[in-house]
């Protein structure tokens, strides 16, 4: 099978969608990888490195869709990119599609079959190719609200771990996924005062197994959450329902609670955001804005900042399911993979899932009744 990784063009994302080991496995299986020029470079990955590995090097994005019957990505592709899909072509990548109506309409359109790493998830419930990025923004949040936080930032100058004397910051991450359990890990390395709130109490229960009295614990609602906002120093913002826009849990009234200098990190931006004065997403090049006193942090590719470790720890999840999407063909791989088959977004001009559906008010498809499984 032919495939096409071309260059991402999302501001300051250096990550590649595989790497030269990665395409070394997919030479050996007998299919062709071809790499636009200078692909790799913002991970540390050179094109002699992916020629030595049996990639062919193209000059431009055009070429790369032209030719490959997968296109594999690590964002979605940039408007300028849209009139290079095909009909019939598997676009494969995060795509976030619940909150892209533009992106979606032009799939759709162009009759791509789209398969959304984010929404890829095995039937205990897990999100394998979600898992490694939420794990890099999880902790890469609490390092960026403690920037934040400094006053050269706009923050208030306050030191998350404190010092003898001194009280440590208050961090408040809501969701206990991946990226909670990750953003506790490094807000408790650096000795914050911890909390975490979650509806799930089964979630709470595996945090207080873990960390035990460094994190308090709490049920996630309005009353809890504006009582504890009043004093936070920094709010993450980690809250994810696969495939589904997220749910807005911060208002705009508890931001205005907020003391002046704190800051909010929302990781949950790429499908929305859960904060109300969140009114658009930044960029890694400016990264932050200032409301009520503030400072807003609503990034949507925040792993893109450490694009080395991202993009290996990416491939080492995406390879599996693009050797058997090519060895096998994309309808085989999908019957005998039903988490692979929850991972596909649209179908041949059909939408077929049903959290996107919902978000875009559009008629859904049921996948089984499109390919016969």
């Amino acid at each position: 099978m032919k495939i096409g990784v071309p260059k991402e063009l999302k501001v300051k994302e250096d990550r590649v969608a595989i790497t030269p080991e990665g395409v070394k496995l997919l030479v050996k299986k007998g299919h062709t990888v071809s790499i636009e020029k200078n692909a790799g470079l913002g991970s540390g990955f050179t094109d002699e490195e992916y020629k030595k590995s049996g990639a062919v090097i193209c000059d431009g994005a055009e070429e790369i869709y032209n030719n490959a019957e997968i296109i594999v990505k690590v964002k979605e592709p940039q408007p300028s990119e849209y009139k290079f899909l095909k009909k019939n072509q598997i676009l494969f990548t995060y795509l976030h599609l619940a909150v892209e109506k533009t992106l979606t309409q032009e799939l759709l359109t162009r009759k791509v079959t789209s398969i959304a790493y984010e929404t890829i998830q095995k039937s205990d419930g897990t999100l394998p190719l979600l898992i490694p990025m939420s794990e890099v923004a999880g902790k890469m949040s609490v390092q960026i609200a403690a920037n934040l936080l400094e006053n050269r930032n706009g923050g208030a100058g306050i030191l998350l771990g404190g010092i003898a004397g001194v009280p440590a910051g208050k961090i408040l991450i809501v969701g206990a996924g991946t990226v909670g359990i990750n953003a506790v890990k490094i807000a408790v390395g650096m000795g914050a005062d911890v909390s975490i709130a979650d509806v799930n109490t089964d979630k709470l229960r595996t945090v207080d197994n873990m960390f035990g009295s460094k994190v308090k614990t709490y049920v996630s609602n309005e009353a809890v959450l504006k009582k504890l906002i009043k004093d936070t120093d920094a709010l993450i913002g980690a809250v994810l329902i696969p495939g589904h826009k997220a749910p807005s849990i911060i208002t705009e009234e508890m931001v205005k609670s907020m003391k002046k200098g704190s800051v909010i990190v929302d990781v949950s931006i790429d499908q929305g955001g859960i904060v109300e004065t969140i009114d658009r997403i930044t960029t890694i090049d400016n990264p932050s804005f200032e409301k009520y006193g503030v400072i807003h942090y609503s990034v949507a590719n925040i792993p893109g900042s450490v694009a080395r470790t991202s993009t290996i720890a990416l491939t080492n999840e995406t390879i599996k399911y693009l050797l058997n999407i090519a060895n096998l063909g994309l309808e085989d791989a999908i019957k005998k993979d039903s988490s692979l088959a929850r991972g596909v977004n649209t179908y041949r001009g059909k939408l077929t899932n049903i959290g996107v559906a919902e978000a875009q008010n559009l008629e859904f498809t049921e996948l089984p009744s499109l390919i016969g499984f």
